[in-house]
């Protein structure tokens, strides 16, 4: 089949589509990725744009300079403010991609989904969620968006429709202007949501061991298991990295992926001072932050991208923001984490992360310091209780498979009747 998967956000919202699409690739359908134009270079599988930018809006997102707190309801609703301008675009680059692709079939991220059910209705074709994000009401945890701390569970389901309800103004006009773009009947945001989000299944790319699925979901709410990330074709390790790995005991890894943009001087200062204080190495990635050691720091190796995959398994522990990809990515190497959240679904993560004894409680990003990091480092590196119980999740990991209930998803498709054709030709 021809399958098109949409993805929108940063590195970490594009890079386990990579891995997903390899898997359905070597099970013989057609894969083509659309996403932001910066990642084009990223993506070895067939490629098309969609409008839009993610580093235009995150700088703007409260808590990324570290003076104030970026989760919670009002940092949200900030999120949700200067998301608008990007979501206004996604539609019809939506529309474009599954015309220029002649999709079959629709695979959709969290973000995007709310206009890709629209225009997978108008094609005429089936579709499916492939969330990173437990966004789903449920009583077991909070809504993840805005940390996910539990409240109870009549209290979390409570918080959790008022969340799905805050979101809709920011899809609202750009469903309205799709469906009426795509000639589709002119319906409320409500009713598309009841029609639409479990017509199909969405499908969750995250471990049943870090999260397991809640009870109160609907039967469309899967947990699959990760889709892990494809590693660049041809990609071998860099000289100088290899180097510093083999002339001393493993590092310590910290980077804050797409974070704090503009804030790496800030950040590498608070780093500098914990790696010296806690008396380990250090390879320090640069990310959105622009995060560098400079070169007369002995002991610590500044790096740019690097696949987590191979860097991780060769880390004592990992520093980071605990966004989705990257917690994921530390969990499989089974290392040691300490998370420094700063906002969105990173505070639930990293609430996952300490409640697995994976790593010390999280150290949110307008708490960072010198000291606390330190101490956080000492913990992770001299404690065998941290990266013994890594090593357990990450086996646990290891015997699973999130791509294979997709493939199989794909393959009952495959068995259903012919559809008739719409008048442009599309599948009805």
């Amino acid at each position: 089949m021809r399958v098109l998967i949409v993805t929108s956000g940063s590195t970490g919202d594009v890079a386990p589509y990579t891995g997903l699409g390899d898997r359905l690739r070597a099970a013989g359908h057609e894969v083509t990725l659309a996403t932001h134009e910066p990642f084009r270079d990223q993506v070895a599988l067939p490629f098309v744009p969609i409008p839009g930018d993610l580093r235009r809006v995150l700088p703007q997102a409260r808590g990324q300079d570290g003076s104030g707190s970026g989760t919670g309801p009002r940092a949200l609703a900030r999120l949700m403010r200067i998301a608008r301008p990007l979501i206004a675009e996604l539609g019809e680059g939506i529309v474009t991609a599954v015309r220029d692709t002649r999709a079959e079939v629709m695979l959709l991220s969290t973000m995007v989904a709310p206009l890709g059910y629209q225009v997978a209705e108008a094609a005429g074709i089936p579709w499916a969620g492939v969330f990173l994000q437990p966004v789903q009401p449920t009583g077991d945890f909070g809504p993840v968006l805005i940390g996910g701390r539990s409240a109870g569970p009549a209290a979390n389901r409570l918080l959790g429709r008022l969340t799905g309800a805050a979101a809709r103004p920011l899809y609202r006009r750009p469903i309205r202007d799709l469906r009426e773009r795509l000639d589709l009947p002119r319906r409320g945001i409500r009713s598309l949501q009841r029609r639409q989000q479990h017509r199909w299944p969405t499908f969750h790319g995250f471990s049943p061991a870090v999260v397991p699925r809640p009870a109160d979901w609907p039967p469309s709410q899967e947990v699959v298991g990760y889709w892990w990330p494809a590693r660049p074709p041809g990609w071998t390790p860099p000289a100088e990295v290899e180097a510093f790995l083999a002339a001393g005991p493993p590092p310590v890894f910290v980077g804050f992926g797409s974070m704090a943009p503009g804030h790496g001087d800030r950040l590498a200062a608070t780093v500098l001072a914990a790696v010296r204080s806690a008396g380990v190495r250090a390879v320090v990635q640069a990310g959105w932050a622009g995060l560098r050691a400079g070169d007369d720091h002995p002991g610590v190796l500044s790096v740019g991208a690097l696949p987590h995959d191979w860097l991780f398994p060769r880390m004592a522990a990992v520093v980071h923001h605990a966004g989705a990809g990257t917690t994921a990515a530390g969990l499989r190497a089974g290392v040691p984490a300490v998370a420094v959240p700063v906002l969105a679904d990173q505070p639930f993560w990293a609430r996952r992360l300490h409640r697995l004894g994976v790593s010390p409680a999280p150290i949110p990003l307008s708490r960072l310091t010198a000291d606390r990091l330190a101490a956080a480092l000492a913990a992770v590196t001299t404690d065998p209780r941290h990266r013994g119980r890594a090593q357990a999740v990450a086996a646990r990991l290891a015997g699973e498979d999130g791509a294979a209930r997709v493939i199989s998803w794909l393959g009952s498709l495959e068995t259903r009747p012919a559809a008739p054709e719409n008048r442009d030709g599309r599948k009805a």
